[in-house]
């Protein structure tokens, strides 16, 4: 039996997993790598760190499986996003890889927002904001601050792009990452040229890779010297993979138009298929065949979330009994007594892409308990996930049902809480571990066994469980929903208006 290895190199660690061609997951091994943080902002990592992470991973997960190396048939992966690496003419880093979640760039990110140029669709119909994560604020970073390793450097790509030049010789980008974070427009001129003038930056498309590989094509076999490194016969196919939380839609098996994933952890993503393009304020996106060929991907997101639930913690204490807490939780009405949450505890991503935001827990009173507010604060992430739905509908996609990985998949409220506010079915997938399983359909596509990711897709993902709304709740969320929409720009004009003290006002009287 031939069997496919999904990879999923994220921010911490790699992870690799052996996989039959329907889906079952039967070794698996990871290998951890440090972050480096230089400076407050700043976030690095050594590329040759993923390589030897990878060598170590993958032979633990065939020796985990219990199977003979040379049944291994394709390998797929997906990287974190946006984790910008430049290299010499032979594929080795220059410096340390700058991490998606750097943000040393941000002056780079205003100057690209503000040449107004057509390729900024991707960024809130051209309203921004262009985060300091994207490749190309990264690359004017490196141009401006670092000059000698800019103009030396044969190749700047990404996290993923290095791992397969590595794995097969080949200089080639991904095109879900280029499609995202990299402004290439299918459709629109490909890359984007203009902008790049711009910013006196022309010189960067030079040194991207000029092949684009779409996800689940073939990119080459391994090398000698790398399937010596990772235990493996050469003829293992690699398939091109991309950003994680993208390929992770393909592990949940969301890839219908009006499908949507949600990716949860301390923060929530929300990735639409659609077969329209589309773009709007408050919104990313859409994104021309970045997953899938022939459709378009919309995002959203929130970036407080399961860390909002990991502060409640702390301050309660590492005594609290979160089973006790969800139980209690649970048995509260919708609105937890009258206590609301907002969740812009780290500033809100969408649909008001505004850093500066803040949260807050509102309607207090004695007879509250800590029940109530984990309540309040479990309704609020659910409530701004229903935000941002209600933006993507007046875009042009609605989602006609959920599918859930990560972190809130282990709070059955949480999830019925999600289905109750949207008033949307909520799907849970068997194996948990999407952006890995997707890789591995894409390693299935890739050496030939499926035509293409719908079909493979068809065998290799099973659906656990699916939570139905309650239309008996859908109500009183409503009226929550509608009390939930104007917390922040009341919170807003108390930043942004100041308050006159009184005594200012008796001066001002006398």
């Amino acid at each position: 039996m031939p069997y496919v290895v999904g990879v999923d190199g994220g921010t911490e660690s790699l992870r690799a997993h052996v996989f039959t061609l329907d889906g079952r997951s039967i070794g698996t091994a990871a290998a951890p790598y440090e972050t480096r943080f230089p400076k407050p902002g700043r976030a690095e990592q050594t590329p040759g760190d993923w390589w030897r992470a990878l060598g170590t991973a993958v032979r633990g997960a065939v020796s985990d499986a219990g199977i003979d190396a040379g049944d291994v048939a394709a390998l797929g992966l997906d990287t974190t996003s946006c984790t910008v690496v430049a290299l010499d003419a032979d594929g080795h880093a220059l410096r340390p890889a700058i991490l998606w979640m750097d943000m040393r760039a941000a002056r780079e990110a205003e100057d690209v927002l503000a040449t107004g140029d057509p390729a900024l669709a991707l960024n809130g119909a051209g309203q921004g904001p262009v985060s300091s994560e994207w490749m190309i604020p990264k690359a004017l970073w490196l141009k401006r601050h670092d000059p000698d390793v800019f103009n030396s450097a044969a190749t700047i790509c990404e996290y993923q792009d290095y791992m397969i030049r590595h794995l097969t010789g080949r200089r080639v980008a991904s095109l879900d990452n280029v499609a995202m974070r990299w402004h290439y427009r299918t459709g629109h001129g490909g890359w984007p040229t203009t902008l790049l003038q711009a910013l006196d930056l022309d010189v960067l498309a030079d040194k991207w890779p000029e092949e684009i590989v779409a996800p689940g094509a073939p990119v080459g076999k391994l090398t000698a010297e790398a399937a010596d490194h990772l235990g493996l016969p050469q003829s293992v196919v690699v398939a091109q993979g991309g950003a994680d939380a993208f390929i992770g839609m393909i592990g949940l098996g969301v890839a219908k138009p009006g499908q949507l994933a949600m990716i949860t952890g301390s923060s929530h993503l929300q990735l639409g298929v659609t077969d329209q393009p589309m773009s709007a304020p408050g919104l990313w996106g859409s994104y021309a065949d970045a997953v899938y060929p022939g459709r378009h991907i919309i995002e959203g997101g929130q970036t407080s979330t399961g860390s909002i639930i990991a502060w409640y913690q702390r301050l309660t204490g590492d005594h609290v009994d979160l089973e006790r807490l969800n139980a209690e939780a649970a048995a509260l009405p919708p609105g937890a007594e009258g206590v609301m949450v907002l969740d812009h505890f780290q500033g809100n991503r969408t649909p008001h892409t505004d850093p500066l935001s803040r949260g807050a827990i509102t309607g207090l009173s004695l007879s509250h308990g800590p029940a109530h507010i984990f309540r309040a604060i479990i309704e609020g992430i659910c409530l701004g996930t229903r935000s941002i739905l209600q933006t993507m509908d007046r875009a042009g996609f609605t989602a006609s049902e959920i599918f859930v990985a990560g972190g809130a998949t282990r709070s059955p409220l949480w999830l019925q809480i999600h289905a109750d506010t949207a008033q949307i079915p909520v799907k849970v997938p068997a194996f948990a571990e999407a952006p890995a399983l997707g890789s591995a359909i894409l390693a299935a596509v890739g050496a030939g066994f499926y035509p293409d990711i719908d079909q493979a897709i068809d065998a290799m993902v099973r659906i656990d469980r699916t939570i139905e709304p309650d239309a008996s709740k859908a109500a009183a969320y409503a009226e929550l929903f509608d009390r939930y929409e104007q917390l922040y720009p009341l919170m807003k004009t108390l930043r942004d208006e100041p308050v006159a003290s009184s005594t200012s006002k008796g001066d001002a009287a006398s």
